[in-house]
């Protein structure tokens, strides 16, 4: 299994491998992957009383919309998707943005066991869970400033129309529409650097794609060349035969 770490230039953490095949960005891991999410149709999100985030309190998971990407906390961490039905990416825990891990427990669809014994109305004890590591890094990371607290990004809601098998699966396909029907600026390195990273892999496939049509543009168009000068030799032949035969039946 190959794995690739690249680090965004504007963070001096180094970034841990965790679960991937190839690791591109900030902490997060691609290919996309299937974590059991599988909605009939578009989420029906709501704001989060007080927070810039989302979440959909009908839906039977931890299911959370924020800085242009939904997100989902599952047994083993964190996964985010451009699009509401996945393929969904792992987020390492130091890049979860700090406004998701601030949303309250209650808002929390289906809590995972260790949130057990939390309050309700305050956000999870991130810190007691990822550890002494964590909280070293992300000193005061549930006390901010709520008068300066960002608005909300505007939800994509062009997804509505995609459901069942109108459902885009492949990342290039979703990238390519959602270029044209979201124009949502991020805020969050991790969200910016998830876009970039986006926007290069379409890029990369669809240079593959047209470069894979013009080799073999070449390759049938030789092919067609070879296949009609073999048949105007087969015909030059074809009709000096017939002329040999027609000369031997006047003698």
């Amino acid at each position: 299994m190959r794995k690739l770490l690249i680090v965004l230039s504007i963070l001096l953490i180094p970034i841990s491998v965790a679960r991937a095949e190839v690791n591109v960005g900030i902490g997060i891991s691609v290919p996309g992957i299937s974590i059991g999410i599988n909605l009939p149709a578009y989420p029906r999100l709501v704001p989060v009383p007080g927070y810039p985030v989302y979440y959909d309190p009908q839906v039977h998971s931890n299911y959370f919309f924020y800085d242009g990407l939904y997100w989902v906390l599952a047994t083993d961490g964190w996964y985010v998707s451009s699009w509401y039905n996945g393929p969904w990416d792992f987020v390492e825990s130091q890049y979860v943005p700090l406004y998701l891990l601030r949303v309250p427990v209650r808002y929390y669809r289906r809590p995972p066991s260790y949130f057990r014994g939390w309050r309700a109305d305050a956000p999870p004890r991130w810190g007691d869970y990822w550890g002494h590591d964590w909280r070293e890094r992300h000193k005061g990371w549930d006390k901010w400033n709520r008068r300066a607290t960002p608005r909300p990004a505007p939800l994509p809601r062009y997804q509505r129309r995609f459901t069942g098998d109108s459902y885009p699966r492949v990342p290039e396909v979703q990238h390519k529409i959602q270029s044209k029907r979201y124009r949502y600026e991020p805020r969050e390195p991790v969200v910016k650097k998830y876009y970039k990273d986006q926007r290069s892999q379409a890029e990369r496939h669809d240079k593959e794609r047209k470069s894979e049509y013009r080799s073999n543009k070449e390759r049938y168009k030789k092919e067609y060349k070879k296949e009609r000068s073999n048949k105007q030799q087969n015909d030059k032949k074809q009709r000096s035969k017939q002329g040999d035969s027609w000369n031997d039946r006047r003698r």
